[in-house]
């Protein structure tokens, strides 16, 4: 049998990543972090936080202290920190294995998975239809400073709508907002900002045109209507990033008890209702802790 490199390889240097690392580390666990993008790279695009506590005001100001927390743990030699793309998780009976997409394979007594979600897109969702458009840009990543001025529909009215008006109070932006009924209920924070168009649609349809996109609507009343726009942003929601190797459910999600016993799943990537940074921190840390007991237990 070939012995683990480390106690614990966690894959993704997100907040469910990040606070399974700390945790790992604080109990001195050999701890192995696999990211391919950067530490906390998307909280670095939120431009407002209020459901986080401990004063943090954006993502780029949370996403800072995770780094600042991954480096300490680095200089005390119990973190190790693996720029990489993971395309497989492996559960065997002595060991778990994390493949990258450059071949190398890195073993451990368990992994953590903490890959988090990816922005749906129009193909994803049976309400929209942009067969040649490619992939549209999230709103998410939006600079405000590139949209004023510009005629603009958004896809979706998803939680991030009202995060990006909160970040830019001042942007001088008018968003049409064309969202399914599934939508309805979280539009209420944001239907009082008057720089949005709220407009409930069954489908719609664009096409990428010389002067921008063209966009036909079709409401649940009946009838359609088109109109031209310079710029069309997504906003539909979130998928799971589920990496082959792990089990997954009818959703999309990875349910905890249904995987190998050395691969454990945490935050987002375990279920919708994960998706709160606050609440994936906490279940990273959660995920470290199993096999951390899991080793402590005294045989028979």
């Amino acid at each position: 049998m070939t012995a683990p490199d480390s106690d614990l390889l966690i894959i993704g240097a997100g907040p469910a990543g990040v606070a399974a690392a700390v945790m790992a580390s604080s109990l001195r666990m050999a701890t192995v972090v696999v990211e391919a993008e950067g530490v906390a790279s998307k909280l670095r695009s939120i431009g407002a936080l209020e459901n986080v506590p401990g004063g943090w005001s954006s993502g780029l100001a949370l996403a800072e202290a995770l780094q600042a927390d991954l480096d300490r743990h680095q200089e005390l030699g119990r973190v190790e920190v693996v720029s990489g793309r993971a395309v497989r998780v492996v559960g065997r009976d002595d060991r778990a294995e994390v493949v990258l997409e450059d071949g190398r394979v890195l073993a451990a007594s368990a992994v953590v998975a903490a890959t988090g979600v990816s922005t749906l897109e129009a193909a994803d969702v049976a309400w929209v239809e942009a067969p040649e458009c490619g992939r549209l840009a999230p709103l998410w990543r939006a600079a405000a400073g590139e949209l004023e001025g510009r005629r603009i529909v958004v896809l979706g009215a998803d939680r991030p709508l009202g995060t990006w008006l909160r970040a830019h109070p001042d942007a001088k932006v008018r968003f049409d907002v064309l969202f399914p009924e599934g939508d309805r209920y979280k539009t209420e924070e944001v239907d009082a900002d008057l720089r949005v168009r709220l407009d409930l649609v069954e489908r719609v349809t664009v096409a990428r045109i010389p002067a921008g996109f063209r966009i036909t609507a079709w409401h649940p009343a009946g009838g359609a209507h088109n109109f031209v726009v310079d710029t069309v942003l997504t906003n539909m929601g979130s998928k799971p990033a589920a990496l082959p190797g792990l089990v997954v459910g009818a959703d999309g999600y990875c349910p905890p008890k249904e995987q190998h016993p050395r691969v454990l799943v945490a935050g987002d990537l375990k279920g919708a209702r994960m998706q709160r940074i606050a609440v994936a921190m906490g279940d990273g840390s959660r995920a470290a802790l199993a096999p951390y007991y899991q080793a402590q237990a005294v045989p028979g």
